[in-house]
């Protein structure tokens, strides 16, 4: 039988969690170890069910299309440059050549909407050899020829207004989206033709394409213009300036075939 005086001091008595630390540690262990037990069970669950799906097997290859394409029209990308020592004055030579340049391009008969000015800068520039600053003024414009026959007569016209500088010339067609599309075809036909090659040696065959991968880069080398031959066109030479040739368009994929 308990006295009363056991009795009054476990009332009086609480108890203090600081004083057994080692409670509070056993419930934190507890609960890392349950999560700990559930990640490794799910892990296994994971393992398991990735083994006992079957690989498919499947043949994997690239392919190439290409298209020669005839250009129908030309984008010519040119701009004019002065240097000086004052700023107005760099910028007034400037403006003057792009003036004549506007004026016979649309004496030319191209429309406005076919040409633009694609930057303008002006400059000032530190010559360490001579030890003072100039100014550079610059302007770039792009004009769209539809009519690859009259090219001479246009570069003619252009070198004649005052331009300096020709950067490139693109040869385009208007109809690309659509040899693009016929390029992709012919891409996919030669991977289906190298995938039936593989497969044909080791008696299978290729059944559906289960991915497809377009590896396309389109890249148009541009024809540059140097300056050497500009003073030729500005002589009175006998000229053959331009070598229209054909556009090259390609497409590349990569698929993969289910083997049968």
């Amino acid at each position: 039988m308990k006295s009363p005086l056991t009795t009054i001091l476990r009332k009086q008595t609480p108890i203090n969690k600081k004083a057994i630390p080692h409670m509070t540690a056993n419930k934190s262990n507890l609960t890392y170890m349950k999560k700990s037990v559930l990640i490794l069970m799910t892990f296994i669950a994971t393992m398991t069910q990735a083994q006992e799906q079957k690989q498919i097997p499947q043949v994997s290859v690239t392919g190439e299309g290409k298209v020669m394409v005839k250009p129908d029209h030309i984008v010519i990308n040119f701009g004019v440059d002065n240097t000086g020592k004052d700023a107005t004055e760099v910028k007034k030579l400037n403006d003057e050549t792009v003036d004549k340049v506007v004026k016979f391009v649309k004496k030319f008969g191209i429309p406005t909407s076919d040409f633009q000015t694609t930057s303008v800068s002006l400059n000032r520039n530190y010559d360490y050899e001579k030890k003072k600053y100039n100014y550079q003024a610059s302007q770039s414009i792009s004009i769209t020829l539809k009519d690859i026959t009259k090219y001479d007569a246009l570069m003619m016209g252009l070198v004649d207004t005052g331009i300096n500088n020709i950067s490139d010339v693109e040869f385009k067609s208007s109809k690309m989206e659509e040899y693009k599309s016929e390029a992709r075809k012919l891409a996919i036909k030669d991977a289906k033709h190298k995938a039936e090659d593989y497969v044909m040696v080791l008696n299978q065959k290729i059944g559906k394409a289960i991915l497809i991968t377009d590896n396309t880069q389109s890249f148009y080398a541009p024809v540059m213009y140097k300056a050497e031959r500009m003073a030729a066109v500005a002589a009175d030479e006998p000229r053959e300036t331009l070598a229209v040739g054909e556009i090259e368009v390609t497409a590349n994929v990569s698929v993969s075939f289910i083997l049968e």
